[in-house]
């Protein structure tokens, strides 16, 4: 989620391999996917997606998880305007979790629904008496109107080729947030959650609340499937409010447990850490490991060797401007990660096309610009056969731009995808070329230089194998090169 104040987390401070684009002509045409294919790790490289028989990279701009729980959005426009736009992936939270208007200085949070506007899984009772108006929960029964706007969601994702990812719960980071939450006493009729919010994701220490979470998983993973578009987060940033490993691990078994009978099996998410940690004993039915704010992404280098998708699917925090959020996206990618999804506040209420024009106090961005530059990414990468590709930054041996970066994924002998960029902002570089120096195998290697806008602006044929020095056309922040052999 975001953070608790600026301080706290000065600390943190896919290319979708075109499943939603039409493959080139002659081109291997994809599988039909067979009832109850889900999304799943690629057997050859599970460092990536496979989906619909196409190897797959999820990258996405979106709207901040309220989707389904906030009845006035319209998500039908939203997914049409990802669909459009060649975003193949979208973070939802599933309503058990709901914030305050002007939590974390979000204008128009999509998480923070108007009053009587709030859609949870659970039924309201007949008692007045909730705290953001309307009557008190019930948990022991389920809201049918959710479970169908939230089966259509998925269902209208699922027809544009767009990856669901479900957190299914998230700490409660302030009383403000425990203050509203169905599970607190004060807002259920069934006598439950008459504790602090730390104890909330507990396995000792949340009394009746645990049977409860656990229905709710249970009844989530059960209604969902039969979509091969979802993945299930255990949580959202559980490293704050006290979430505990032994609770994420026991809501990890139940979705394992609960689909041991059903048709499709899902793949399973946890969200790790702000930026990177060392990922120690993890759980076994974990496939994907997610990092929040993770720049530089020291976090896919560090975990590589668990052969997992790891995934960057929060980031914001930066700031309005573009250039922060796409080249995060493209340094996480080009370092081997298989999953990116920048916070989009461009989609508000009324504006679920994007074009919300947000305040400069923003605490992120996101804009109809960036998602054109993040297809550019997914276009770059799905003209690779990534899943034949690893990290290699050494076949680069001069020319990283002073207080820059670059980054390589190479196919030994085949193909090298470098992304390279000067320093960020407030720095302002001047429109300058690059020299750098490229280590080669033999061969008759072709190199296209390609901008942040998809053009490609200098091509070039090199022969013969060594080091080779490359010289791109002048540019302002960023620029690819993608090289094959003939």
């Amino acid at each position: 989620m975001t953070w608790l104040v600026m301080g706290r987390w000065m600390s943190i401070l896919a290319v979708a391999t075109a499943s939603v684009s039409a493959p080139a002509a002659g081109a291997r045409q994809p599988e039909q996917p067979r009832a109850h294919e889900a999304i799943s790790l690629h057997p050859e490289n599970p460092h990536y997606f496979l989906w619909r028989g196409r190897p797959t990279i999820l990258i996405t701009s979106a709207e901040h998880y309220g989707a389904v729980m906030n009845l006035d959005f319209d998500f039908r426009r939203y997914l049409n305007t990802l669909a459009a736009e060649g975003m193949n992936y979208t973070r939802l939270m599933s309503g058990a979790y709901v914030e305050p208007e002007g939590a974390f200085k979000i204008t128009r949070n999509t998480l923070a629904p108007r009053p009587r506007r709030y859609l949870a899984p659970w039924a309201r009772s007949n008692q007045p008496g909730y705290a953001n108006g309307g009557n008190k929960f019930d948990l022991s029964k389920w809201d049918e109107a959710y479970f169908k706007r939230l089966k259509t969601f998925v269902a209208d994702g699922a027809s544009k080729n767009i990856v669901v990812e479900l957190s299914l719960f998230c700490p409660m980071y302030e009383d403000m947030q425990w203050a509203l939450s169905p599970m607190n006493t004060v807002n259920n009729v069934n006598g439950v959650g008459a504790i602090g919010r730390n104890d909330v994701y507990t396995l000792d220490r949340n009394g009746p609340l645990l049977a409860t979470q656990v229905a709710l998983v249970r009844k989530i993973v059960t209604e969902l499937n039969e979509f091969d578009n979802v993945i299930y987060e255990i949580s959202n940033e559980p490293y704050f409010g006290g979430v505990t490993m032994a609770w994420q691990h026991h809501i990890a078994d139940t979705i394992v447990e609960t689909e041991r009978t059903l048709p499709s099996k899902h793949l399973i998410s946890q969200n790790i850490a702000n930026k990177s940690a060392k990922i120690a004993d993890p759980h076994s039915s974990v496939s994907i490991f997610n990092f929040h704010y993770a720049t530089p992404p020291d976090a896919v280098a560090t975990n590589y060797a668990l052969n997992r998708v790891i995934g960057d699917d929060e980031t914001g925090f930066r700031g309005v401007d573009d250039a922060f959020y796409r080249s995060e996206a493209w340094e996480f990618v080009l370092a081997g990660g298989g999953l990116y999804n920048n916070l989009d506040y461009s989609f508000t209420v009324g504006h679920e096309n994007g074009t919300f024009a947000y305040p400069s106090t923003q605490p992120g961005g996101g804009s109809r610009a960036l998602r054109r530059q993040l297809k550019v990414l997914r276009d770059f990468m799905d003209s690779f056969d990534f899943v034949r590709m690893s990290p290699d930054d050494s076949v680069i041996k001069e020319g990283v731009p002073d207080g820059g970066a670059a980054r390589a994924l190479v196919d030994p002998g085949k193909a090298i995808a470098i992304y390279v960029r000067k320093p960020l902002p407030p720095a302002k570089p001047a429109s300058t070329p690059t020299s750098m120096q490229i280590q080669l195998a033999d061969g008759v290697w072709s190199a296209e230089w390609v901008t942040m806008i998809g053009s490609v602006v200098r091509g070039a044929k090199l022969r013969g194998g060594g080091i080779r020095t490359l010289e791109s056309p002048p540019y302002e922040l960023d620029i690819a090169l993608r090289l094959k052999r003939e």
